[in-house]
Parts: structure tokens; sequence; C-alpha cells
């Protein structure tokens, strides 16, 4: 529970709750607001935040959050995957002879035709992260899952029902009414600056999306706000005097960076700058599995075999692999002979070869990449606070130092876009860092040792971490107390 709030009054009799629901693109969160006290909502069974994830069985049975991801990780460790081919018709040969009956050519015979293989029959459930991401896309308007096409909005409305489901608990632990049924049925709604998609058209189908899914869920009633603007609403709610003229709020979550410019006038914020990056930790975390661990996996090799009595000497096939590594959603791809016929083949050669393929084995057939991701999380998280740490993985035999320059290192095209998108938005404002009063930060990666020395360096004295990962959800749920009449 977090207090907000100048001046407690006796406003929480009065009836009115605020409902915030901050749907990422990585975690959800949600919060209530009574006037006086923001409470944040349990998700999970032992987390406030939630996992955005979604995982639908052949049943069509969905479990949602770390739920998801551990029935997804059951089902597909060590787990042979079958592919077959996808029946797209039927064709006929003909014997040249004309049925006088019919007046068609008589047949000879009939064929199935078959598209790509590309049907996993074996597999048990799919698993659903970063929707989000999607929402904007036009392109994207369903997603097969087995037989069946399932809209956007169908993945994400059981983590909004999960949401609904854990609002109805809370509300009933602090002792408000359930009898009024318009206390569960309205939230304010998070969005970033701009989703990512195409087109001037983008924004407005990811709201319409996201509107949809919320009533599906049994949010009826909603408002929709920005993400920063949110984040800034919490942090003032909390201090009894901000003398700041212009406030640059910093959103660096999971999957976006959102930022945020906002005027004093008359007494109050006007928003009067925004912009938005399809910048996020899941990029930066792909970038570290990719320098510091491909490497050990194999990447650069010379596979060396005879074929057809010559020697054949070529660098291993790698780049057919790395996009399913590091999309560990879709990396039990991998455990079919298409890819690891040539990794048991490397397996042979001995030495380091040996040790750098059995690695990728067990990587490829355990599906351990979100294991491996879960460590490089931990790790660049110790960084934020560390000189240097251990990134010990022992699912894949891999332990090593990581100090925090090289880290830094690593993701300089990261924090190079960081920085040209905090002066974009100064520039599109027609501002310049002096006349920034405060800096407001919040979100998972703006824990970055890097990114608070930037900012620092930019805006000395200026600069304050907000809640990062529930300010959002605190500030939509004053935002939705305070719109209501």
């Amino acid at each position: 529970m977090i207090q907000y709030g100048k001046n407690p009054t006796s406003e929480k009799s009065s009836g009115k709750i605020g409902i915030g629901v901050d749907y990422g693109t990585s975690n959800t969160a949600a919060a209530v607001f009574d006037g006086q006290w923001v409470y944040l909502v349990k998700l999970g069974e032992h987390n406030d935040i939630m996992p955005t994830a979604v995982y639908i069985n052949r049943e069509f049975s969905a479990s949602v959050g770390q739920q998801a991801i551990a029935d997804y990780i059951a089902g597909n460790q060590g787990r042979k995957v079958e592919l077959s081919a996808e029946v797209l018709g039927e064709a006929r040969t003909s014997t040249g002879q004309m049925d006088h009956g019919t007046n068609l050519p008589t047949e000879a015979n009939t064929n199935l035709v078959y598209g790509q293989s590309f049907q996993d029959s074996s597999m048990p459930g799919r698993l659903f992260r970063g929707v989000k991401r999607l929402l904007g896309s036009k392109s994207n308007e369903r997603i097969m899952v087995f037989d069946r096409p399932f809209r956007l909005v169908a993945l994400i409305t059981p983590v909004l029902l999960q949401v609904h489901k854990c609002l109805v608990v809370k509300l009933s632990q602090i002792g408000l009414s359930l009898n009024d049924k318009h206390q569960i049925d309205h939230a304010c709604i998070g969005h970033p600056v701009n989703f990512e998609g195409q087109g001037e058209e983008h924004n407005q189908l990811a709201l319409t999306r996201l509107q949809e899914a919320c009533g599906h869920a049994g949010i009826h009633s909603r408002n929709l706000f920005a993400e920063p603007n949110a984040a800034v609403m919490s942090y003032l709610m909390n201090r009894d005097e901000v003398n700041a003229e212009v406030i640059l709020t910093i959103d660096f979550g999971g999957g976006t960076l959102d930022l945020c410019l906002l005027a004093q006038k008359n007494g109050d914020y006007e928003v009067i700058g925004t912009h938005g990056v399809g910048l996020g930790g899941d990029h930066i975390d792909q970038t570290l599995f990719r320098s510091l661990l491909f490497p050990l996996l194999g990447k650069g090799e010379r596979w060396q075999r005879e074929v057809d009595g010559r020697h054949v000497d070529t660098l291993f096939p790698f780049d057919a692999i790395e996009e399913l590594i590091i999309n560990w959603t879709v990396s039990y791809m991998l455990n079919q002979n298409e890819y690891l016929t040539p990794v048991r083949d490397m397996m042979t050669k001995g030495g380091e070869l040996t040790t750098k393929f059995e690695r990728l084995y067990d990587l490829i057939t355990q599906n351990y990449s979100y294991q491996v991701f879960q460590r490089l999380k931990e790790c660049k998280e110790r960084l934020s606070s560390q000189e240097e740490v251990l990134l010990d993985i022992p699912e894949i035999n891999v332990s090593l130092e990581l100090n925090r320059e090289h880290f830094n290192e690593l993701i300089a095209k990261q924090l190079a876009q960081f920085t040209t998108a905090v002066s974009d938005t100064l520039e599109k404002a027609g501002l310049t860092d002096n006349d920034v009063n405060l800096v407001i930060r919040t979100g998972g990666s703006c824990l970055i040792h890097a990114v608070t020395q930037i900012l620092e360096q930019r805006f000395p004295g200026r600069v304050v971490e907000h809640d990062p990962f529930t300010s959002v959800a605190a500030g939509l749920a004053i935002a939705d107390y305070q719109m209501q009449n």
C-alpha cells in the first residue's frame, strides 16, 4: 500500500473509487485509489506485477501470467518437434479421355497438395508474449492457434479478465462494498505515447483493440491515459509542493520508451510534448544474449565435413537459428532434425567445439531459452547497483564475469537511441536541457546505471526515481478517481 494525497479527508466515504490498469508489453499492474490511499492489486500468487503472458492449450483453455510461462516450459522441455505438411487442396490428373455423360475429363487419380511443412502436430499449446506490440498493425488482425483463427483482442482478454478478477478480490479485502456494480466495471487504461506500427491510424487501431478487450473483461467504462502522464500524476500526488515549471517524465519499460513534457499553467500542468520509441529492456536482453552467449554456443565456428566424397569447410549455419534462439516463446521450434543434425555433428569434433555445441544442444532440446533470459535480466538488474557481477547459467554450463563498463559497451547502440529520444522530445517542444526543472524517471530500464548517468549529466540535480514498476498503475488509478463526476 502506498499513501498519496496532500490532505487526506473523508472523501474515502464518498463512494468513489479509482481503478488503474497498466497493461504492459512485458508486465501488467493494477491499482485502486480511494481518495487517500493507493492500493496495488496482487495479480499473481506472490507478486503484484504479472507477466503479460497467455498460454492456450489444445483444448483452447487459457492460463495467464507466470502460470502461462510455467505451462509453456513444462509442455516443451525435452519435447521433440514433429512438423507435418499442411494440406492446401487436391489435385486430379486426367486420362485424356472425355466422360460423355458429364462432358468432363475422366479422372485417373487424386492427390493431396501439400504446403510448406510448418505444422507442429505434437505442440501442447501456444504461448503469447508481447502482443501489445502487434495492436497497431493492420496485418495482424488474426493469428492461427492450432486450427482456429484468434483475433488479437481474444489474446489480450484473458490477461484483463485476470486483472478484473483480482480487482474484485482487492476491493473486498480493503472493505469497499461491491453492491454497487459501478465500482468494478470501470477503469483508467494506460497506453504508450506511440504504439508500434505503421501509418497514421495505427495508434487509434491499437486503442480500439485494447478498449474492446477491456469490455470483454468486464471493464465497460474506460478512460484512456498516456502512461508517462500517469507516472507524473502519481509523483505529484505524493508531494506537498513541487516547484517546477517544466517536467520531463521518462517511462523506460520492457517494450517501449515513452517521454512526456509538462509545463505549469494556472497552478496545474499541461502536456506540451510527447515522444515514443520502440525501445525497451527486452531489446537490451536480446543484445546481451547475442553478444555474450552466441560465441559460447558456436557462432563463428567452422563446420568441416565430408559431402559426396569431398571435403567441405564452411561457417556453421548459426544465422539460421539466431532469431529462434533470442525469441524464447518460439525457440522450441529448433528441436527438430533440420537444426539438430549439424549440431550433433559439431559435438563430435572434440575440444572447445564439443563444449560449445553441447551447450547449444542442451539449450535447444531442453528449451532453456526462457531460463537463460531470466539469468540475463537478473545480471542486468544487479549491475544497476554493482560494478561487477557473475553471470551464472548452470542449465547450459556457462559462468562468466561481467563488469559495468563492458555492459555499457555492449548496449551502446541502445544508450545512443535513448539519448537521441530525449533530445528529440525537447527539440520538438522548442526546449533545451536547461529549461527542464525536474526529470521523473520510471520503468524498469530506467534503473540501468548508464541511463541514470546520462540523465544526471544532462540534468544535474534535477532527476528523481519514481516507483519504477508501479508508478503508472498508481497514476492511472488517481486519474480515474479524479475524472469521475
